[in-house]
């Protein structure tokens, strides 16, 4: 398939992994872009010598094109991104904080920037500022997420109607007819990431792979919107936190309740009681582990037999 994202990023396949913490190293990127669609290794958890050898793994993994996400609030992003210029990443997508201070720069060594938006406003400021896409990130996605709670079918033609660059449908796609619906909106490309955390590949925890796959409509919640607004898997952690709410607890109160490294405790280390477990709503229809292959296969063989349906429809 050839259409602007395809060939800005030269893939055979709109297909795109979502760059998570503690998920997405070298294993499952390199698998997405041998698969033909584009992996992302999530920065966002990594110290920048983590990066470095996830970046050379995974050039060692594949000859396709796959890229870097790179969460802009990082402690250390001036390290993270002389390692991306260094190592000739060659497509990064930037997320939690303004693309106008870095994009030139990566810009001005020929990398690809994609920055991930909630609302026309910031979709309109990273045109302004740059970068070449941006990913339209709807409130069903797991993770951290924009406070405006709109989904991405209502978010996809909103951007449409605002900006030029190319948009990234993400949140809530979990199959091949998804993906023509986003499609439909106007997307070029989808961005997924739930599905790809229940892969052979994916570096979470079995313990929370398994989690994933026993989750039921309504496991998921956004949640801690005081702080920055996170779609949690419901657990003792879930429970402490609406503790807290009824308790009427101050932001204070809710930041040492949080704590530091919950994220790693309960998606890379495996504790399902304590742990912050970020997963996007499409968690209740995953029903089993699988490779990262053999989910770009199935979304694209869906995707064409959902496109082939709908042209049906009018003859």
């Amino acid at each position: 398939m050839k259409n602007r994202i395809t060939e800005l990023f030269k893939i055979d396949l709109p297909i795109i992994q979502a760059g998570m913490i503690w998920c997405s190293g070298w294993e499952l990127a390199s698998a997405v872009s041998n698969a033909g669609g584009l992996g992302i290794i999530g920065a966002g958890s990594m110290y920048p010598d983590v990066l470095r050898s996830q970046i050379s793994k995974c050039k060692k993994a594949t000859n396709k094109p796959f890229a870097v996400n790179l969460p802009l609030l990082y402690p250390s992003i001036e390290e993270h991104v002389q390692t991306i210029i260094d190592l000739k990443v060659p497509i990064v997508f930037t997320s939690a904080g303004s693309p106008s201070k870095w994009t030139p720069l990566f810009k001005q060594h020929g990398i690809t920037v994609v920055h991930v938006v909630s609302n026309v406003k910031f979709a309109q400021k990273s045109e302004s500022s740059g970068v070449d896409a941006i990913v339209a990130e709807g409130f069903e996605a797991g993770g951290h997420n924009g406070r405006e709670e709109t989904t991405t079918i209502c978010l996809i033609p909103l951007l449409l109607n605002n900006v030029k660059i190319p948009i990234i449908a993400a949140g809530g796609i979990g199959s091949g007819s998804a993906m023509a619906a986003a499609f439909a909106l106007g997307a070029e490309a989808v961005q997924i990431g739930s599905l790809f955390v229940a892969t052979s590949e994916s570096s979470a925890h079995q313990n929370f792979k398994n989690l994933i796959v026993d989750a039921i409509d309504g496991s998921t919640e956004l949640s801690l919107k005081e702080l920055t607004p996170v779609r949690l898997l419901k657990n003792k952690f879930y429970d402490d936190i609406q503790t807290a709410y009824n308790n009427k607890a101050s932001i204070l109160q809710l930041k040492e309740l949080l704590g530091r490294g919950r994220a790693k405790k309960g998606m890379f280390e495996g504790d399902l009681i304590e742990g912050e477990l970020e997963i996007g709503q499409i968690a209740s229809s995953i029903t089993q582990v699988k490779p990262a292959a053999r989910i770009v296969n199935e979304i694209w063989i869906d995707f064409k037999a959902s496109i082939k349906k709908l042209g049906s429809l009018t003859d």
